[in-house]
């Protein structure tokens, strides 16, 4: 009898595998405006600790859960912790299955932020704006200016 996974993508995992998911304060800039949304996104482990021991962050919330309780087949669930006006991030269900497998690696960050807990008491700052839709536009003016010796042998 075959085994029925819940991601077909991922059956090293099931609904009962632990997860982070953060509520992130994030901009998007449109005609010259900037506009501020809330995102849910899943933290992977490095990232907790990393958040957790104080530095900067645009993260108001991380939450304990489980892939189930976010993630059904494809398709994101929103935690009843969460502003019913959150968004989920772009590629939530593919980003929540590799957060959860880095917990899976690293079982003693789960200690962090306990299943079924909240944290946030994180250093929440928006001194550096996260801009989704950014554009990064290269120009020659960006080239580093090298000595005429750089590239000879002496």
């Amino acid at each position: 009898m075959a085994t029925v996974t819940a991601y077909p993508n991922a059956p090293d995992l099931s609904t009962d595998d632990y997860l982070i998911i953060g509520l992130a304060t994030c901009f998007i800039k449109e005609d010259g405006e900037v506009s501020q949304v809330k995102v849910v996104e899943p933290i992977p482990s490095a990232a907790l600790e990393a958040i957790v021991k104080g530095i900067p962050t645009s993260y108001e919330i991380a939450y304990g859960t489980t892939l189930g309780q976010v993630l059904s087949g494809e398709r994101p669930l929103i935690p009843k912790d969460f502003p019913p006006e959150a968004q989920f991030s772009d590629n939530f269900a593919e980003r929540a299955i590799a957060a959860t497998r880095t917990y899976k690696i690293h079982p003693e960050v789960k200690s962090l932020v306990p299943l079924g807990s909240r944290c946030d008491k994180l250093n929440y700052s928006l001194e550096r704006k996260r801009i989704l839709n950014a554009k990064n536009i290269v120009s020659s003016e960006d080239n580093v200016k090298q000595h005429e010796y750089t590239h000879k042998v002496l």
